[in-house]
């Protein structure tokens, strides 16, 4: 809660969109990260891209940049913004792929929401380009890990601040 109160609730408590034709456009960048664990098998699979469905990541890459741009349409009170652009990466591990989703734009309203959807949208894709394989797959640890621009200014995420460590 902000020091105005719930800012997505009117004054009759009602869900309402946030008012931010008032503000300045600023240039705004938000990263979000996540996991997919997997048994290493897996994992040799992705990274020799010779899972059975084709090029994991590269369709992984695309849905994730694609949920990004359509943010509005499935968190509702999500401004529309015009994204200038959309990375989505990944780092292999032993027994995961870490997605990582970066997302720009110069709008009125950050980019939080638009990078955490492309990151899950991502992990869900790997998870269903390789279920086939694998059925013990976890999403886990989706966190926003930065933000920049706006009134509220640059945001990082310290170790203490988590995202939890899994258990599987």
């Amino acid at each position: 809660m902000s020091e105005r109160g719930l800012t997505h609730i009117d004054p009759l408590g009602r869900a309402r969109m946030v008012d931010v034709t008032p503000k300045e456009p600023t240039h705004r960048r938000a990263i979000a990260r996540c996991r997919v664990y997997m048994k290493p098998e897996t994992t040799s699979m992705v990274a020799t891209n010779a899972v059975t469905k084709g090029d994991v990541l590269g369709v992984a890459r695309v849905a994730g940049i694609q949920a990004a741009k359509r943010t509005p349409d499935l968190i509702p009170l999500c401004h529309q913004l015009t994204i200038g652009s959309v990375y989505v990466n990944f780092t292999i591990g032993d027994d995961h792929v870490e997605v990582e989703a970066q997302v720009e734009t110069v709008d009125r309203t950050g980019v939080e929401m638009e990078a955490l959807l492309a990151a899950s949208v991502a992990a869900l894709t790997i998870y269903d380009m390789c279920k086939s394989s694998d059925r013990t797959m976890v999403i886990g640890e989706l966190a926003l890990w930065e933000k920049t621009g706006g009134k509220a200014g640059t945001w990082r995420r310290q170790p203490s601040d988590g995202p939890p460590s899994h258990t599987l």
